[in-house]
């Protein structure tokens, strides 16, 4: 709790100065409404009404009271600020800085992924325009790990072949791709 009952300190509470009313002992403002801080009840007032506030107290259980409070001067605040929109307008605002940053950070990300694939070593030398089917078949065919026997392994022969091709069709690929 903020405090206890301004009674006790012979001031009244926020609420009931605002109120222009003696601060009894009990009062469900004394303890949320401190006498420090007049403009945080000023604005509850305003914005809810001094008799809602009392009644949606009073509703509470007290360990909720304070979360409720604070709740209530953060809108009213808010509503206070921006009479059309109140906390919804900067709700939406932090919404939309949080989705540009996100936007940011993605940018940046993929920057750093093109500056780290540009610092890795460059492919094995390139073959000629990817275009020259005859020549990229003789280089697949030529190839040591595509001539001879079959090997057998788990997948048999034709699946290396095939895992190499793959291998070789790519770094042609992509190298080509890099070079332009």
């Amino acid at each position: 709790m903020a405090s206890s009952s301004s009674s006790t300190y012979n001031s009244p509470c926020a609420a009931c100065k605002f109120l222009r009313r003696k601060c009894m002992p009990g009062c469900i403002f004394a303890p949320y409404f401190p006498p420090e801080e007049p403009q945080k009840f000023a604005n509850v007032h305003k914005i809810f009404g001094a008799s809602n506030v009392t009644k949606l107290l009073n509703d509470l259980p007290s360990h909720q009271r304070e979360d409720a409070v604070n709740s209530l001067a953060y809108e009213a605040e808010a509503r206070v600020r921006d009479p059309v929109y109140g906390c919804v307008g900067a709700i939406s605002f932090l919404q939309r800085q949080v989705h540009r940053l996100q936007k940011e950070l993605d940018a940046a990300n993929a920057d750093l992924i093109r500056f780290a694939c540009t610092e890795m070593p460059p492919p094995p030398p390139l073959a000629p325009n990817v275009s020259d089917h005859h020549h990229l078949n003789n280089i697949i065919h030529d190839h040591p790990m595509m001539s001879g026997p079959p090997r057998q392994g788990a997948g048999g022969g034709d699946s290396i072949r095939m895992r190499i091709g793959v291998d070789i069709l790519s770094t042609l690929f992509y190298g080509s791709l890099k070079n332009k």
